[in-house]
């Protein structure tokens, strides 16, 4: 059953669910009667946010939930109750106290989320009718959530590259859009070298996957996404607790797989192309090395300090190419350094980009959709950081200062300056469960980019 189903005949039976906070906790109460207060009073009902109290009628019926929030309460408010309400078919009642009734249903269908592809559902959700237009616009942004969340929680063994690319196949097909990939040595006949040399170590071959839609005469907009379905870091190889979750590294893949598909399901007027980048960071005799040199797509030489620093070499040639397209807009997710968690912590994106005023929409509309990226500065001193006594560049730094700056610097490296460009560095992950954020895969940033196209392109 969907978390949000249209509020109509079909759901005339719902059950009232009144949202209220401490100041108007006393209100409500008079509005019940005295048993139902009574019972209210024992169970010691507060109205602290993340509790709920049940009403029943005079024949034991349940008739209304009462959920505690906080004042102004709405992305965060419903979150945590459809796992833990009766199930049943509810409604938000018009009493309640919430800033934004859309959010908070968004909340609560991203509450309802569970990965079922290896074990049944603990159990079935309870369900929020919601107005036929609010259902509309949110199950879009519901359905994106889900499919990166989806993509990054398989396990590699079922979302390799190969599998990757038969995701933007279906995406493709669903929405008649052209999509053509280059496999193995056809990278190199194509010119993506560094790309062929991030991924050429694994039994599945890299690849790069390319979907192409929208009218010509459009703004051209190109998306790029870091797919490494698995890094082992090489021969820089990681620890044991390094590579653990190292299945989430194709999360920048997933974040720009769902954004196409929002772009195209609203029907933005844009020329799409989504890039992806899809390879295994795996250890071999042919596995790049430190100290090798690669001349990259754009001839730029690139001497490989450090082999677990492979997403930007996956990147690189990807951007160059989409470069290539002149675009109105390029940008890219890529969960790509873990010196961005050090810095912002698992809930912050970083966001760099070499336009300011596009840096501040998106801080605006992460905002407005409570998706929250927070701006980082690509500190031209610190280049200097990136010097190659043999090449033009080292794909990592030596040293760890500044190591998501640094690494957001390397793909400037790759974007011409008149090309308006963004750059999330996103974790794509949840280590705990908490209300509306199961633990596992998530999308980060995902609905604050799209709020920002919505705005720049407008149907």
């Amino acid at each position: 059953m969907p978390a949000l189903i249209e509020r109509n005949a079909s759901a005339r039976h719902s059950i009232a669910l009144e949202t209220v906070d401490a100041t108007h906790l006393a209100a409500v109460r008079k509005r019940l009667t005295t048993p139902q207060r009574r019972a209210l009073d024992d169970s010691g009902f507060i109205a602290a946010p993340g509790t709920f109290a049940l009403i029943n009628d005079a024949s034991g019926k349940l008739v209304r939930v009462l959920a505690g929030v906080s004042a102004g309460d709405s992305f965060d408010a419903l979150s945590g109750l459809p796992v833990t309400l009766p199930e049943a078919t509810y409604h938000l009642a018009d009493e309640s106290v919430l800033a934004d009734p859309r959010q908070a249903a968004l909340g609560w269908a991203f509450g309802a989320y569970q990965f079922t592809r290896y074990r049944q559902a603990k159990r079935a959700p309870a369900t929020l009718a919601v107005a036929a237009d609010d259902l509309k616009k949110l199950q879009p942004l519901i359905d994106a959530t889900a499919l990166v969340r989806d993509l990054v929680n398989t396990p590699t063994e079922d979302m390799g590259p190969p599998h990757l690319a038969a995701a933007i196949k279906q995406l493709g097909k669903t929405h008649k859009a052209s999509v053509r990939e280059w496999v193995g040595d056809e990278l190199l006949k194509a010119n993506f070298p560094t790309l062929h040399a991030a991924g050429r170590a694994s039994y599945r071959e890299p690849r790069l996957i390319e979907l192409s839609w929208g009218k010509a005469s459009h703004p051209k907009i190109v998306v790029v996404g870091k797919g490494v379905c698995f890094d082992t870091g090489g021969l820089n190889i990681k620890t044991g607790d390094g590579m653990r979750w190292m299945k989430k590294d194709m999360g920048g893949a997933a974040h720009a797989i769902a954004l196409a598909g929002l772009i195209m399901q609203a029907k933005l007027p844009v020329r799409l192309t989504l890039l992806v980048s899809a390879v295994e960071n795996a250890v071999s005799g042919n596995a790049i090395r430190p100290g090798d040199v690669i001349t990259t797509r754009s001839g730029i030489t690139v001497e490989i300090d450090n082999t677990d620093a492979e997403g930007r070499l996956v990147l690189c040639d990807a951007l160059t190419y989409g470069a290539e397209q002149k675009p109105d807009l390029m940008l890219n997710f890529a969960t790509l350094t873990g010196a961005a968690r050090v810095a912002l912590g698992p809930d912050l994106p970083a966001l760099f980009a070499n336009d300011d005023a596009l840096s501040a929409d998106m801080v605006k509309a992460s905002r407005a959709v409570n998706d929250p990226v927070w701006p980082m500065p690509l500190w031209a001193p610190y280049r200097k950081l990136l010097d190659s006594h043999v090449a033009d560049l080292v794909n990592s730094a030596p040293s760890r200062h500044a190591g998501a700056i640094t690494a957001a610097l390397y793909l400037e490296r790759f974007v011409p300056s008149a090309i308006p460009w963004m750059h999330l560095d996103t974790y794509a992950w949840n280590d705990a469960d908490r209300p509306g954020r199961p633990r596992g895969g998530e999308a980060m940033g995902l609905r604050a980019v799209f709020e920002v196209l919505q705005q720049r392109y407008p149907r």
